[in-house]
C-alpha cells in the first residue's frame, strides 16, 4: 500500500539530508514529481512512497546551515585571482571553516606558477582577518595549473583525477571583463570556457552543485528582466565553429551584427554562456547568480576624487544599480547552499537569481555624484589634480562641450607645465585613456532597468536568523550615503595608501587648488574682456546691458524677498 505525503515547508525549515539518504534507499519504482518551485514555499509532492514514521516526517527538519553544508565539501573555484573570485574565497574560508579543501584553477602569468600568484592574493590586507582567526587556512588551498580555454582545461592528468574524484562544488567566476574585448577572445574566454568546465564537472563522481557567475545585463536589450535563461541571439555552438575559420578582419567586421543591440561583446558572450550552462549543463545541478555593477569594480570614484574625471555622460534620473561585493559572494554561498541540499528535489528549470539593488532599493546616477563629491571635498586626497567634481549630462553637445573645455584643455595646459619642468607630459594620455573607459559605461549610466528578484526574496527567506546576519543579502538595509562615503575612504586608504592622519595637510592642498582656480578664472575674464570686448563698442554695449539686466533682476529678486517678509 502506499501513501501521498505532502510537505509544506516554509521558511527556515524544508527537508534536510535525512531525506537525501531515504531517496538513495528506495527502490527503481519510487519516484518523485514536483513543480518548479513556487516564490515562496517549496511544495514538493511524493507518490508512492511508504509512509514514513513521525521521527522522520512528523515534525518539521531544521534545515542545516550554510557553514553546516560547507563542513567536509571540497570546492572548486575558477577566477580566483579576480576580485569577486578572492571575496568569495576569503569569505568562504572565514565564514565555514570546516570546508574541506579549496580547489583553485589558476595558470601561469607574467613569469609566475600558479602557487606564486595565489600566495600574491593571500598576502592581501583582504585576508588580515582570516589570517588572524585562522592561520592555517592556507593548508585547505589547492592551486591547480589550469587554463580554461584550452582543451581539457589544460589540467595534468594527476589533477583532473584529483578533481574529478573530490568536486561536490563548483564556483565559476572567472570571465574577461573587458567591454572592448575583440569577439574572438570572449567567446573563448567566456563561452568556450564555460563550456569545457560543464564537460569537466560531467565528470565529477560527487558534483552537488555548479554555481555559474554571471551578469545582470547579459539580457540588457530587454527592460523587464526576468530570473530565467531567455534563447540566446545566436547559437554558441554555430557561432564558435564560425570563429575557427574567420580571419579577425572579417571578425571585427561582423561583430557589430551580431550583438545587435547589445553593447559590446562582454554582455553578448555573458548571455551565450548562459544558454551553454544550460543546455550542456542539463543533467547537472545549476544555479546562476546574475550581480549587476559590483561595487568595488566600478572606478568613477578613484579619478573623481582626484578631480581628473569632471563630465560623466550620464541621466541623473537612471537608476545606478550597484550592488556591494559582499551581497555577491554572499549570494552565491547561499544559493549553492539552497541548490545543494534540495539537489534531489530541484526544480525543472535553472534557478537563476538577479542579484541587483534597483527594485528593492532605488539609488540614482544623480545621488551617486553628489555623495562621491561631498565625501572627497570633506576628506580630500593628497595628490589631487583639481578639486573634485563631477557634472552629469545626457545632451551630446554639452557634454563634449565640457570634456573640451574641463578636460582637455587644463591637460594640455598642465603638460606644458611639465615640458617646462623637463618632466614627461603624461596628463593628455591619461584623459584619453580614461574617456575611452567611461565611453563603454556611457550606456549603463543612461539607462535603466527592472529586474524581477522573487527567487532572491525566497532564497532569503530560507535562511536562519543566524545565517542571515552572517550571509547578509537584504540590500533593503543598505544605507546608500554611508555605503558611498565608505567606499570612497576605502579607496583613500586602500587602494591610495593616504591615512585619515593627512587630512589636514590635503585640505590645503584642496585650498590651493580652489585659489588656483580663482586666479585662473580672474585671469580668463581679463583676457577676454582684453581682447574681445575692449576692442569693440559693440561688445562693451552687449557687456553693460547684460550686467545692467542682471543687477536689475537681483534687485528685483531682493526686492521681493523682503516684501514676502
Amino acid at each position: 500500500m502506499f501513501y501521498r505525503n505532502t510537505i509544506n515547508s516554509e521558511s527556515p525549515y524544508i527537508l534536510s539530508g535525512q531525506l537525501d539518504e531515504f531517496l538513495k534507499s528506495q527502490p527503481p519504482r519510487s519516484r518523485i514529481e514536483h513543480d518548479q518551485y513556487p516564490r515562496s514555499l517549496l511544495h514538493v509532492t511524493f507518490w508512492s512512497l511508504p509512509l514514513l514514521p513521525c521521527k522522520t516526517f512528523g515534525h518539521r527538519i531544521k534545515m542545516v546551515s550554510i557553514p553546516e553544508y560547507y563542513e567536509g565539501k571540497n570546492v572548486l573555484l575558477t577566477g580566483a585571482t579576480g576580485f569577486l573570485g578572492k571575496v568569495l574565497l576569503e569569505k568562504l574560508l572565514r565564514s565555514c571553516p570546516k570546508v574541506n579543501s579549496v580547489y583553485v584553477l589558476v595558470r601561469q602569468k607574467a613569469g609566475q606558477t600558479p602557487q606564486e600568484r595565489v600566495e600574491e592574493v593571500l598576502s592581501g590586507k583582504l585576508f588580515d582577518r582570516l589570517r588572524d582567526e585562522n592561520p592555517d587556512f592556507r593548508e585547505k588551498i589547492i592551486a591547480i595549473n589550469s587554463e580554461l580555454t584550452q582543451p581539457k582545461l589544460a589540467l595534468s592528468e594527476e589533477d583532473k583525477e584529483v578533481i574529478i574524484d573530490s568536486t561536490n562544488i563548483i564556483f565559476h567566476c572567472a570571465a574577461t571583463v573587458r567591454f572592448n574585448e575583440n569577439l574572438r577572445d570572449a567567446v573563448q574566454l567566456n563561452v568556450i570556457a564555460t563550456r569545457q568546465l560543464i564537460l569537466l564537472a560531467q565528470q565529477m563522481k560527487n558534483l552537488e552543485v555548479f554555481m555559474h557567475v554571471s551578469t545582470a545585463y547579459a539580457y540588457c536589450n530587454r527592460k523587464h528582466i526576468d530570473e530565467v535563461v531567455y534563447p540566446p541571439p545566436v547559437d554558441p555552438k554555430k557561432l564558435i565553429d564560425s570563429l575557427e575559420w574567420m580571419d579577425d578582419g572579417l571578425v571585427n567586421d561582423i561583430t557589430p551584427k551580431l550583438i545587435g543591440d547589445r553593447p559590446n561583446t562582454y554582455i553578448y558572450t555573458k548571455a551565450l554562456a548562459e544558454y551553454v550552462v544550460q543546455q550542456e549543463g542539463a543533467k547537472l545541478n545549476v544555479a546562476i547568480v546574475r550581480p549587476s555593477i559590483v561595487g568595488a569594480s566600478w572606478k568613477e570614484p578613484f579619478p573623481a576624487g582626484k578631480g581628473i574625471l569632471r563630465t560623466i555622460r550620464a541621466s541623473n534620473n537612471a537608476l545606478a544599480d550597484l550592488v556591494p561585493v559582499d551581497v555577491v559572494v554572499n549570494m552565491s554561498l547561499a544559493a549553492a547552499w539552497y541548490s545543494g541540499v534540495n539537489r534531489y528535489m530541484r526544480p525543472r528549470n535553472i534557478m537563476v537569481y538577479n542579484c541587483t539593488t534597483g527594485s528593492t532599493n532605488p539609488f540614482h546616477w544623480g545621488e551617486v555624484e553628489y555623495h562621491v563629491i561631498s565625501t572627497f571635498k570633506r576628506n580630500p586626497l593628497e595628490q589631487a589634480f583639481r578639486r573634485p567634481n563631477v557634472n552629469l549630462t545626457s545632451n551630446h553637445l554639452l557634454y563634449h562641450y565640457w570634456i573640451a573645455v574641463s578636460h582637455k584643455a587644463p591637460a594640455f595646459l598642465y603638460d606644458i607645465y611639465l615640458r617646462m619642468t623637463g618632466r614627461s607630459p603624461r596628463m593628455m594620455k591619461t584623459i584619453t585613456r580614461l574617456h575611452k573607459a567611461m565611453v563603454f559605461l556611457e550606456y549603463f549610466t543612461s539607462n535603466s532597468w527592472v529586474w524581477n528578484t522573487d527567487n532572491v526574496n525566497m532564497l532569503m527567506n530560507q535562511l536562519n536568523p543566524e545565517d542571515k546576519k552572517t550571509f547578509n543579502i537584504d540590500v533593503r538595509q543598505l544605507h546608500w550615503a554611508e555605503y558611498i562615503e565608505n567606499y570612497c575612504l576605502g579607496t583613500k586608504k586602500y587602494v591610495l595608501n593616504e591615512e585619515m592622519s593627512g587630512l589636514p595637510a590635503a585640505r590645503k592642498h584642496l585650498n590651493k587648488l580652489r585659489n588656483i582656480r580663482y586666479g585662473f578664472n580672474t585671469i580668463l575674464v581679463i583676457l577676454i574682456w582684453r581682447i574681445f570686448i575692449a576692442r569693440s563698442q559693440m561688445a562693451r554695449n552687449i557687456w553693460y546691458f547684460v550686467v545692467s539686466l542682471c543687477y536689475k533682476f537681483l534687485s528685483y529678486f531682493r526686492a521681493s524677498s523682503t516684501m514676502r517678509y
